[in-house]
């Protein structure tokens, strides 16, 4: 008896032991490896940082700047970029402090690419959840509908409601998110296909739920990666969107001012102010990088081939 209680001991330490020594960290999930991945993504991350700084200086950069961004200076019109004159980024036409401008025109793009990419999130995750849980008919329809939405020229359909209901810079917002859902409904569709046969899905319907909650509770949060890869894809292309309304004169109106408004005047004194173009574009091509850059980091990180 002594004999076995000895053994009995030693491999009760030897249990413990090895207990002792399991990771305590936190469980695994894949939100978490996703963002371990997205932070082992050097090029990702310095976009991160890039654009954190550029969304920083736009939301307080105007407040810093010794000029507003419309009051001109009646002794520097079209004045180059000087330290002296405290016109870092030099003035335009009219007398106007250009780093004031580009900042806070870049606060109106981002603000525009904000708000149109959460109405299209919200819009094309909704449309495209109910569309693959539905199925059948009523599935084939809304996608045709989503057919027809793309046949319709996209940025004359937006020029239409802006001539039609006037130069509203929400309006705008409005416009353009309402317009760029039709591809996120189209992948939330492809991916709730899938989910609705999952074995969560069949015991909700099986405990009595309806439909629209387990949209909402089981299907939505699945959606999460394919959601956010997808919305940061978007507000690239919702700030180039705005640049080019901007651009044409249907966009953001004086005394507002953005980052395609900027532009554009800028083209127009191409030759003799090149800083006019240089700076705005400046901003505008860095901050298109970081977002493709961010994107690119999200897609690889979420990605499920690499779990």
């Amino acid at each position: 008896m002594t004999l076995y209680a000895g053994k009995r001991e030693a491999l009760e330490d030897a249990f413990l032991d090895r207990d002792d020594e399991m990771p305590r960290g936190k469980p695994r999930s894949v939100t978490r490896d996703a963002l371990r991945r997205l932070r082992a993504n050097k090029a990702a991350m310095t976009a991160i940082v890039v654009f954190a700084i550029i969304v920083i200086a736009a939301l307080i950069g105007p407040y810093l700047v010794p000029y507003d961004y419309e009051t001109p200076d009646w002794e520097a019109f079209t004045a180059p970029p000087s330290i002296e004159s405290g016109h870092y980024f030099g003035t335009d036409q009219n007398g106007r402090d250009l780093l004031a401008r580009t900042l806070y025109g870049t606060r109106v793009s981002l603000l525009v690419a904000v708000i149109a990419t959460t109405v299209s999130v919200v819009v094309g995750v909704l449309y495209g959840a109910v569309s693959g849980f539905a199925g059948g008919r009523i599935d084939s329809a809304m996608m045709r509908f989503v057919d027809v939405m793309y046949a319709l020229p996209y940025i004359l359909f937006v020029i239409l409601l802006m001539v039609m209901f006037g130069r509203d810079v929400f309006l705008l917002f409005a416009a353009i998110g309402l317009l760029e859902w039709l591809t996120m409904a189209r992948i939330v569709r492809g991916q709730t296909l899938s989910l609705k046969e999952r074995e969560f899905v069949e015991a909700a319907r099986a405990a009595g739920v309806s439909s629209f909650p387990i949209i909402l509770r089981h299907i939505v949060p699945n959606l999460l990666g394919p959601v956010v890869i997808y919305a940061s894809l978007t507000v690239p292309e919702i700030v180039i969107t705005e640049s080019f309304l901007s651009y044409l004169g249907f966009g953001v109106q004086e005394p507002l001012t953005s980052l395609g408004t900027l532009i554009s005047e800028g083209t127009d004194a191409l030759g003799a102010a090149d800083w006019l173009l240089l700076f705005p574009g400046g901003v505008l091509v860095t901050m298109l990088l970081s977002l493709a850059f961010i994107g690119d980091g999200l897609r690889d990180a979420f990605d499920p081939k690499d779990r």
